[in-house]
């Protein structure tokens, strides 16, 4: 039987730096996916790249002194060493300066334009090179670019330009229609209610003012602007002929069944990319997946802050399974995640160390103490095997739903649960007192037996997520990973069996101080403010700040009854212009929205506010803020500090639930 098809792709990354561990995130992740589905009997294909043309490469190179093609030679050779670091399976690398790719770019040019969905115009605006974006005057924050915060400038060009508004009605009706193409669910609501009900401009998709760029063929001053030409790697890569002529790989694999990107590039995925191709009359991909960011402590990693972080440094401190753990692991589903040396640190020794390393290292070593290394299974079974066999026969499924839903952190959550019911399974049987026992011989290598056909399972699951980790382990145990049949099935090991005489130490305890002061050695600017930062709250652990409250007047129940407090979801949200402290949310509370003004806008991004559950005042009345009309209030805390925190019920409630 034919194995079914799964084609993923990650955004392409541009080559004008080295990537961030926040870049490499999403390779990583979408490796973890792509590995997982080939277990499960997909025939994946799996493609990611590099997008290589633009005014700021060719900045770069001119500042550097090189060519561009020279410049994003050696930036594409550093992105792919990394994501070869981090062993990432990719069957594609794909590059916009490839040959295939170029020549299909100018000929979907020439098509859009035939066939009158590209015209020549003038653009004039306010233009971020970074970004590589024109925007009106009403559409900056603070005079900046709305996107990345940095210094615009007036431009004036003629331009070719698509039009958008024409299939933005058909996209509207697509989006209904198949509720699972935009994930996670508050993305899709950003998406249609900021972007395309309020109606969309035409898109600039050539430029002038520089050159280094696919050519218009039959207007060369022209190249080819991001949008059509980084954006259609996703079938190019597949062989995709405009002409017809299609190669093979993109007749077996298009539609994608998955891209995954950053949420900050959402709208380009989700609007520009899915119009090209129903202008194109090719099939829209099947899910576009806008994971979260993963921050610095003190926000948004940037070269200009100072707080970027490398894989590859992260690598020689930690290796790579334990930085593809951490990245998996701390990203949540819908939510920023954090990262910072600490929190790696306290990972390894608490999850890698601890839970999974220590387990594997003290079964080995009673086997090898109590039995000769030989594993035999005397089926002298009790409750307690029952219930462990129920943990690790249940996890497979658990991982399988999870993973069904790109849930990643909560699949190998449920995977270090098995691991740590292992460990509860240990201090529950005690094996050293079993030992001691000279009739408890058969009891004792029934559980011996049972931790290692346990532990084979879980190092099993655990292979997408930590390929070699999971080969150490089963090949100290003697055997090897199982296939995704073999998982329903508790007993496989065989008895008789002999695990290694010497277990390696998969993941060692780090002394967290002297680690800490090595990194400081190497990464000075980067960690020894931190190092003082921790010092300062060691000192001060038994000094908790004081919350001084200003007393009110006693109320009545009656005055409290007056408000009409329920749970809302934030369905979008965008920063107030020219504010530095308001964000605008659109709150659904039961069957209706409400718009809400909230002063957070030094605590919270507008673009991890979508999806949150929160506290509202729903019977407030209106007010204008900047001009906004306000509909109600967000609750929060505030803490020493000043720092403000949105208030959240404990359980998921459904949005309109009464508080009371």
């Amino acid at each position: 039987m034919a194995k079914k098809p799964y084609y993923i792709t990650t955004a392409i990354a541009y080559a004008s730096g080295k990537p961030h561990i926040g870049n490499t995130y999403e390779i990583v992740l979408a490796d973890s996916i792509a590995r997982y589905k080939r277990f499960t009997g997909y025939d994946v294909y799996f493609q990611t790249g590099t997008d290589e043309h633009g005014q700021k490469i060719e900045t770069k190179a001119f500042e550097s002194l090189s060519t561009p093609k020279e410049y994003v030679d050696q930036k594409a050779g550093d992105i792919k060493r990394i994501w070869d670091l981090m062993n990432t399976s990719y069957d594609r690398f794909i590059r916009t300066t490839d040959e295939d790719h170029e020549a299909q770019v100018k000929k979907i040019f020439k098509k859009l334009y035939d066939q009158g969905d590209i015209y020549k115009g003038e653009y004039e605006g306010m233009y971020c090179t970074p970004c590589e974006s024109f925007w009106t005057s009403s559409q900056l924050v603070d005079g900046k670019c709305p996107d990345c915060g940095r210094e615009v400038k007036p431009a004036k060009e003629e331009a070719y330009f698509f039009k958008m508004s024409k299939y933005a009605p058909k996209l509207i009706e697509y989006i209904e229609k198949h509720p699972e193409f935009i994930q996670p669910e508050a993305r899709k609501n950003e998406m249609v209610n900021t972007f395309l009900k309020p109606g969309l401009q035409d898109l600039c998709v050539t430029r002038t003012s520089f050159k280094w760029g696919i050519p218009v063929d039959f207007d060369p001053k022209h190249v080819i602007y991001v949008w059509i030409d980084a954006l259609s790697n996703y079938i190019t890569g597949l062989g995709y002929d405009v002409d017809g002529a299609s190669g093979e790989l993109y007749k077996k694999y298009w539609p994608a069944d998955l891209h995954l990107i950053g949420k900050d590039i959402l709208r380009f995925h989700t609007i520009y990319w899915p119009i090209m191709l129903m202008a194109l009359d090719v099939p829209l991909p099947k899910q576009v997946f806008g994971h979260p960011w993963l921050l610095q402590n003190d926000g948004k990693m940037s070269k200009s802050k100072g707080n970027v972080l490398y894989a590859d440094d992260m690598v020689d401190f930690f290796g790579v399974d334990a930085v593809r753990y951490f990245l998996l692991h701390e990203m949540p589903f819908d939510n920023d995640g954090v990262v910072s040396w600490e929190l790696l640190i306290e990972r390894v020794n608490s999850d890698l160390a601890n839970t999974l390393g220590n387990l594997v290292n003290r079964t080995i070593s009673m086997i090898n103490k109590y039995h000769g290394g030989v594993v035999n299974n005397a089926d002298i079974k009790l409750p307690v095997d029952d219930d462990l066999r129920q943990v690790v026969l249940d996890t497979p499924k658990k991982v399988n739903e999870k993973m069904d839903q790109l849930r990643v952190a909560d699949a190998i959550t449920e995977i270090f649960n098995l691991f740590k019911r292992c460990n509860k399974y240990i201090d529950e049987t005690m094996p050293w007192a079993l030992a001691k026992e000279g009739d408890m011989d058969d009891r004792l290598c029934t559980v011996l037996y049972n931790l290692v056909e346990s532990i084979t399972i879980g190092a099993t699951l655990l292979q997408p997520f930590m390929p070699e980790t999971a080969e150490k382990i089963v090949s100290q145990l003697s055997t090897s990973l199982r296939s995704v049949t073999e998982l329903g099935t508790f007993g496989l090991y065989p008895s008789g069996n002999k695990v290694t005489e010497k277990p390696e130490i998969l993941f060692a305890r780090i002394d967290t101080a002297k680690m800490l002061e090595e990194i400081a050695v190497r990464f000075p600017a980067k960690v020894e403010e931190k190092v003082e930062e921790k010092k300062k709250k060691t000192e001060e652990v038994s000094k908790p700040a004081e919350v001084l409250a200003v007393e009110k007047d006693e109320i009545g129940i009656e005055d409290f009854d007056k408000l009409q407090l329920q749970i809302g979801e934030i369905i979008a949200c965008e920063a107030v212009p020219k504010s530095k402290k308001l964000l605008c949310s659109k709150v659904k509370v039961g069957d209706k929205v409400l718009q809400i003004v909230s002063g957070i806008k030094n605590f919270y991004s507008a673009e991890e506010m979508p999806g949150k559950k929160v506290v509202v005042i729903t019977n407030l009345k209106p007010a204008k803020l900047a001009g906004i009309e306000s509909q109600g209030m967000l609750l929060c805390a505030e803490g020493p500090d000043g720092a403000l925190a949105l208030l959240t019920a404990e359980k998921d409630l459904p949005s309109g639930s009464m508080i009371s």
